[in-house]
């Protein structure tokens, strides 16, 4: 399962709040470039690898103009938590009721060992300065992921 979105479409418009309570929408970014990763669960080791790697090349890509913001279905709490044990440097909006998954068309159903349950799918946008998409990344790799961002700003 693929998000219904494409490279090119306008990206939907989002506010949430992130793992300090603060209000944060897409409308905040307006004139810079959003890398939105949506990932499934704070803490579990995939998610934990990925934004590491966003962490630890956090300058590279702040560097890059862009600002990075994670996703995931968890509660403000959990967040607080994850963004503290890895000391991560960016915001975690918090989406339990699925407001901004639904919108980006990150859920649906996932296989494990045979097992079908519905789950949300890691796939990451960059969004441009005008609020386009530029890049979907639908099976990001986790240990890589800011060097395969940074990489496709230079893919023209």
């Amino acid at each position: 399962m693929a998000t219904h979105l494409k490279e090119g479409d306008k990206a939907p418009v989002f506010s949430g709040v992130d793992q300090d309570g603060n209000k944060i929408a897409l409308k905040d970014f307006k004139g810079q470039k959003v890398v939105l990763y949506f990932y499934p669960e704070d803490g579990t080791p995939t998610c934990t690898i990925q934004a590491c790697n966003l962490r630890d090349h956090y300058a590279l890509l702040k560097k890059e103009g862009l600002v990075v913001i994670g996703v995931s279905p968890d509660e403000v709490a959990k967040h607080k938590k994850f963004e503290q044990k890895f000391s991560l440097p960016f915001p975690l909006i918090a989406d339990p009721k699925h407001t901004i998954i639904d919108k980006y068309g990150v859920w649906g159903e996932k296989k494990l060992f045979g097992h079908k349950y519905m789950g949300l799918h890691r796939t990451t946008f960059v969004i441009d300065e005008n609020g386009v998409i530029k890049k979907i990344f639908l099976k990001p790799k986790s240990a890589k992921h800011a060097e395969e961002i940074i990489k496709s700003l230079n893919e023209v």
